[in-house]
């Protein structure tokens, strides 16, 4: 079994605002700290992918503020609090500053990261 903290999880993505902590943690799971400042939209950093949306499935927390899961069937808003599970065919943004942990299939994690900063790039 494995533990850690935010400050534990090396940086994958950073930069306006935008801050992503990864580190698998057993089972082919990655655990993601994840910050999204207010208007951050991931849907053009999306493009490119299956119907433009994130392919990979979520299960995490949002400790704060609010956001917009848009998906091919419309959208759900979420906030501080709630525990969420999003299917694949997703592309969120943050209403508010937002921050919430996210544990997802490592394999899957792995290449919607990789499609994120060639698009950042």
């Amino acid at each position: 079994m494995t533990g850690m903290t935010r400050e534990q999880a090396p940086v994958a993505i950073e930069g306006d605002g935008v801050e992503l902590r990864v580190r698998e943690i057993g089972g082919d799971m990655t655990a993601a700290f994840i910050a999204f400042p207010r208007g951050t939209d991931m849907r053009p950093a999306l493009k490119g992918m299956p119907d433009d949306l994130c392919q990979c499935p979520h299960w995490g927390f949002l400790f704060k503020g609010r956001l917009r899961m848009h998906t091919g069937a419309g959208s759900d808003d979420y906030e501080a609090g709630q525990a969420f599970y999003w299917a694949p065919g997703h592309a969120p943004e943050a209403l508010e500053d937002c921050e919430f942990l996210d544990i997802s299939p490592t394999d899957k994690f792995n290449e919607v990261i990789a499609h994120v900063k060639a698009n950042m790039g």
